[in-house]
């Protein structure tokens, strides 16, 4: 093999013309002197057509190229600028890094592999590069991801959610593909402006092939479907319709300890009836499913349905809520008029409020038992979305955040240089 071949191999570069390689004992690195081919010559570094010169720009400039071994290594080369019809005068094109860019293909596409696999302190440390460093490259590596790959091709079915990234509350709104589990959007905001935007990109073509659309119920989401999506069947996700009257027991729970408490008002401070003590142990029993529950957890139970009658009617209540997802759909109909006919009657504040909401939403509950969708899926999804904005904390802006998040999730996980 050449010694041009040899070193265009070593340094992952090509349409390159090696000129010279020299270790600069000062610096203690190995500058690789390169220019363009004939052919890569005069581009735009913005679209990559052919352009006239401008002038020879400022001078000569540095890329950081991955790592021979322990030596650190960069690309010195001319950066003459061109003038483009579209875009003016910039850059010219190289073939070794994108516009912009101080690293090569092979450095940034190193960099997005890690950062979807290890920690932060492990990419920081092996490539030596600060943190928001690596942002700006996830970034710049998602925006060449998703020009090459369709995202939104043959999406039929999807789920709408939004997930907190950062104190203050600053949301994401995402949008998940239930036949394939991806990642297909994320945006920074949780309104109509921002979901919006989804369907705007998303298209008015492909907006009409939307079958089903699940969510948690919110008001926002359910008008912006309507309105973009209206044939599509809305199904409102079990798991949140069964925390909403999880949420009306624990209220209910709430209220009998309150009460509890103030009865035994005149005794000494510090110290509390018996039976508000026990009625403070007992969330777990009431929030747990009947057949996850523990000895202690049954026998707890046990007492608040002979102590707190109303207490135990809200349990049943929740639990009644629960089991009507569990039915086919003809019976399912049946059994949720039932209980909006009990809850409206049973003289709990609480249920009686969550009964006016269940059925506001009853179509959107009944689509998700006859359809078998729920947002099962998008919460893996936020689970995980959660983890990575851990990894990603110290991000100059919730792009990079989101383009870590499509990358790790979104179905075209980088690879590693030379490997297909």
């Amino acid at each position: 093999m050449r010694d041009a071949s040899l070193w265009r191999a070593l340094l992952g570069v090509d349409k390159t013309v090696i000129e010279q390689v020299e270790f600069d004992e000062d610096e203690q690195l190995l500058v690789a002197q390169v220019r363009p081919r004939s052919r890569a010559r005069s581009r735009c570094g913005v679209c990559g057509r052919s352009c006239p010169g401008y002038d020879g720009g400022e001078g000569r400039r540095r890329w950081r190229a991955l790592d021979l071994g322990t030596v650190q290594v960069v690309l010195e080369a001319d950066a003459p600028r061109v003038s483009c019809r579209q875009h003016g005068v910039v850059v010219a094109a190289v073939p070794w890094a994108r516009h912009g860019a101080g690293h090569t293909y092979a450095f940034d596409e190193q960099v997005a592999w890690l950062a979807t696999q290890a920690s932060k302190t492990t990419v920081t440390q092996l490539m030596r590069i600060a943190w928001r460093t690596v942002g700006s490259i996830i970034t710049r590596v998602w925006a060449d991801t998703e020009r090459q790959f369709d995202r939104f091709a043959g999406l039929k079915r999807i789920g709408i959610d939004e997930i907190s990234y950062k104190r203050g509350h600053r949301y994401l709104t995402i949008v998940v593909d239930h036949d394939s589990g991806r990642l297909v959007w994320a945006a920074p905001g949780r309104d109509k402006a921002t979901l919006h935007a989804f369907f705007d990109a998303l298209g008015e073509q492909r907006c009409a092939a939307v079958t089903h659309v699940s969510a948690d119920g919110a008001d926002w989401i359910a008008k912006v479907v309507t309105q973009r999506c209206p044939q599509a069947v809305r199904c409102a996700d079990p798991f949140h319709v069964v925390s909403w009257a999880t949420d009306a027991l624990d209220e209910v729970r709430r209220d009998a300890w309150n009460q509890a408490r103030g009865a035994v008002t005149r005794r000494r401070a510090g110290r509390a009836s018996g039976h508000a003590k026990d009625l403070k142990g007992a969330r777990y029993a009431l929030w747990k499913n009947p057949g996850n529950l523990t000895e202690k957890q049954q026998a707890k139970l046990a007492w608040v349905a002979r102590t707190d009658p109303r207490l135990y009617r809200g349990y049943l209540l929740k639990e009644g809520l629960r089991l009507v997802f569990q039915l086919p759909h003809q019976q399912a109909a049946e059994a949720l008029d039932r209980w909006v006919a009990w809850a409206r009657r049973c003289r709990i504040e609480a249920f009686v409020t969550l009964q006016r909401r269940i059925v506001k939403h009853r179509d959107s509950i009944l689509a998700a038992i006859e359809h078998g969708l729920s947002n099962g899926r998008i919460e893996s999804v936020n689970t995980k979305v959660r983890l990575i904005t851990r990894i990603a904390f110290g991000f100059r802006s919730p792009e990079s955040l989101i383009a870590l998040a499509m990358l790790s999730l979104g179905g075209h996980r980088p690879v590693l240089p030379g490997r297909n």
